[in-house]
């Protein structure tokens, strides 16, 4: 799914940038930031892994729920400085994509395909 591998990117460049921090900067405003981040993968995937469409629903939910607080967790690593513009523009980018395509995944889950 496409929304997962965007998930999955998302939660790597969260961790390749905040592993660069010092020690303060990681434990403060990097652990929450990595999992948050990590969560929209984690969560995509566990109701997934449900067989239940309520549940599927319910996980992805809580997927779009990180998703607004790893934009939350982004912003404030730019306001403090700790990342540049033009990362932050990046980031912000592909989180509005999959926010995107995670409400369109989750209109989809449990309604039929046409052939």
């Amino acid at each position: 799914m496409k929304v997962y591998q965007i998930a999955m990117k998302i939660g790597e460049d969260v961790w390749e940038t905040v592993s660069q921090w010092d020690y303060f900067n990681k434990t403060t405003i990097g652990n929450q930031w990595i999992r948050s981040a990590d969560s929209i993968a984690s969560n995509i995937s566990e109701g997934y892994g449900r067989y239940s469409f309520k549940e599927n629903k319910l996980f992805c939910y809580y997927s779009r729920g990180s998703l607004f607080e790893t934009k939350t967790w982004l912003i404030k690593s730019h306001n403090r400085k700790l990342i540049s513009t033009g990362f932050f523009k990046k980031m912000e980018k592909k989180l509005k994509i999959l926010e995107i395509k995670l409400n369109n995944y989750i209109k989809s889950i449990g309604k039929e395909r046409s052939k």
